[in-house]
């Protein structure tokens, strides 16, 4: 099945999600792994700004929850945080092939605030749903909990290898901690709760992850005792899990049938103006005319293709 047309209205609030290839551990959670997550995201941040809400890197998939101004904006920050983790974090575990398993995803929330408490509540479970850890803020990898409840700057490190290289080539051997820098951002308040005082910002994040722990003792006076850090760390990158699960994304994550069928309708308006808008452009034209036709926030679909030989169009033998 084909991907869906990207559809994110200005200044969306979106949950992104990214797999790994074949759901390899390569993001394994480690305290080198995490600082180099941290360190990854802040850039990106800097580079390409977002409002970030949450963040948490599990061991083969990461989840993220983003205010955009465009759909462009969005691929321009996540080219620059994949391409870099997969950099960083494969020469970290050691592997060399393809790191993601395919884009990602970035599915809209709405406006509810019920909805959006909810995929906060959502990314903070994770490492205790999956009975890993006994309270969020244990999980070893990169997450936001400590920087949600205590109001802390995300931080961690970026090593320049351009710089490096190019040193290198003029001085020699340098040290990497010349190369070396922190770079950090600031988490945002979901946008339903930025008319909050900081005070009750605060409780009621405590509140949910109160609530998550809450959750892992009911679990643990079962029986089920989590698996723990020390076995976690123990574990090879390189593995992939039996089987991964797989489920059709949703288009919304709404708290409502009524907003979710006004999403749907607004987005089957967007792609009948899009591939009407699409059909005439490959058909040719006046250039002005046929951008004018495709709706905002919409990506050009590619040209068409060249069927002439090339033995014409560049000289090259038959």
């Amino acid at each position: 099945m084909g991907r869906r047309i990207r559809f994110h209205p200005p200044d969306s609030l979106v949950e992104v999600t990214c797999r790994t290839v074949q759901g390899r551990f390569l993001l394994q959670p480690t305290p080198l792994i995490a600082d180099l997550c941290r360190g990854v995201l802040a850039r990106a941040v800097r580079l390409y700004p977002v409002q970030v809400h949450a963040f948490v890197f599990l061991g083969n998939h990461y989840h993220l929850l983003l205010t955009v101004q465009s759909a462009a904006r969005l691929a321009a920050f996540m080219n620059y945080l994949n391409s870099n983790l997969a950099r960083e974090v494969g020469r970290a575990v050691r592997w060399r092939e393809k790191f993601w398993g395919r884009r990602y995803q970035a599915i809209l929330v709405s406006e509810e605030p019920a909805a959006q408490v909810d995929r906060l509540l959502y990314l903070l479970r994770h490492g205790c749903k999956e009975n890993l850890v006994r309270r969020p803020e244990e999980w070893p990898g990169a997450n936001a909990v400590r920087n949600l409840l205590f109001g802390e700057p995300v931080t961690g490190h970026w090593f320049d290898r351009t710089r490096s290289h190019r040193a290198a080539h003029r001085c020699g051997l340098l040290e990497r901690q010349d190369f070396v820098s922190v770079e950090r951002f600031e988490l945002s308040p979901l946008p339903c709760w930025t008319q909050l005082s900081t005070e009750e910002l605060r409780a009621r994040l405590a509140d949910l992850v109160d609530s998550v722990e809450a959750e892992t003792v009911r679990r643990a006076e079962n029986g089920r005792e989590p698996l723990g850090r020390a076995r976690l760390a123990r574990q090879n990158p390189h593995d992939a899990p039996s089987r991964v699960a797989r489920r059709p994304a949703p288009l919304v994550h709404a708290a409502s049938k009524a907003v979710r069928d006004t999403v749907r309708a607004a987005y089957r308006r967007f792609v009948q103006v899009y591939r009407e808008a699409s059909i005439r452009f490959r058909r040719g034209g006046d250039l002005r005319e046929l951008l004018a036709r495709f709706p905002v926030g919409s990506f050009l679909p590619p040209g068409p293709f060249v069927a002439e030989s090339p033995a014409i169009s560049t000289g090259w033998p038959v």
